[in-house]
């Protein structure tokens, strides 16, 4: 199947987040709510953050790292000597299986001496990183990358709660240093002459994918991807491509967004179709903080009228959305 119409997907430049001018701030989240219940998706640019460094050195990680690496830093489900590693670590590929793989680490603040860590707290972990000397500078590099990405994500934040008609940190609030459970992965989606027929999947209408689809399981998520077209979303009009754009942060909410304002901001189902290119899906999943809970109330009454409680989504806290959100992706499309 071919290229489908292009879906809507503006871009919003959100540099007046990270400043004091009201009227302008409002402006963004105008633009942030209009496309939240669009297509679902918009592009955040004039963020501040030096993509070309970012995918520079996320090409040279994956150009340089082992088989051998890849193993030891493996999940647990990939390896299972590694116990531990159940979200934080390597992603195999799997020669004539499966071609994707990536690395995923979470908040640096987790080291062995975290209270969450101590107490053995699920989904928190402390992050695996290649030696040093095999790979220079790599684990600077990704610490920082984590906390500049986390500083945009705190600036859309702003804007979201501005769009939903809440105070500036309604969400930052929630969204601490020393306890987000966000993570980055660094996926790389190979060139191969030979690409393994199981790896790729063809949806109902003949369109071939890497990734079936599915919802996000964040609260939003900030990605960073490779100027090749590979997105899709289902609309109202059917499936629509997500034209690339790599100076931007293609943002979108996840299933705990959704969940709070009772379905008002969705998470936009969307798939990722097959291309036989070499190229880069960097997310950032914006979570808050195991114990955080937001209560889901009726954004759509703009008004100040609002449902009766019981006709909205019931509290639940963000470790147990996230926790039974994987699994529930793990269950649906695999172990990516």
């Amino acid at each position: 199947m071919g290229s489908l119409p292009a879906a809507n997907v503006p871009r919003i430049d959100i540099s007046p987040l990270f400043g004091d001018d009201g009227e302008k701030k409002a402006q963004v989240a105008r633009a942030i709510d209009a496309a939240t219940r669009d297509t679902g998706f918009f592009y955040a640019v004039n963020h501040g953050v030096d993509l070309p460094w970012l995918s520079r050195e996320t090409a040279r990680f994956h150009q340089t790292i082992s088989d051998e690496e890849k193993w030891q830093l493996a999940i647990r489900a990939y390896n299972e000597k590694n116990e531990s590693q159940v979200r934080a670590g390597y992603s195999l590929p799997i020669p004539g299986k499966k071609a994707v793989e990536s690395l995923c680490y979470l908040n640096p603040s987790f080291g062995p001496d975290h209270p969450r860590i101590k107490e053995k707290t699920p989904m928190h972990e402390v992050n695996v990183w290649p030696a040093e000397e095999r790979h220079p500078g790599f684990r600077s590099f990704a610490e920082k990358y984590y906390w500049d990405v986390f500083g945009v994500s705190e600036a859309l934040l702003r804007g979201y709660a501005l769009a939903l008609g809440k105070e500036e940190n309604f969400f930052t609030q929630h969204f601490q240093r020393d306890t987000t459970l966000s993570s980055v992965v660094l996926i790389r989606y190979p060139y191969l002459e030979n690409y393994p027929a199981p790896a790729i999947k063809t949806a109902d209408d003949g369109t071939k994918l890497s990734f079936e689809w599915h919802k996000d399981v964040s609260l939003i998520t900030v990605l960073y991807q490779s100027d090749v077209q590979n997105l899709q979303v289902k609309t109202a009009q059917g499936w629509l491509d997500i034209e690339p754009d790599d100076t931007g942060f293609l943002v979108n909410c996840g299933g705990y967004m959704a969940h709070i304002t009772n379905e008002f901001y969705p998470a936009p189902v969307h798939r990722v179709k097959w291309q036989n290119a070499e190229r880069q899906s960097l997310p950032f999943f914006v979570n808050l903080g195991w114990d955080d809970t937001v209560r889901p109330w009726d954004a759509a009454a703009k008004d100040g009228a609002s449902k009766e409680q019981d006709t909205c989504n019931e509290s639940i806290s963000y470790g147990k959305y996230l926790q039974g959100g994987l699994v529930g992706l793990i269950k649906k499309n695999g172990q990516t």
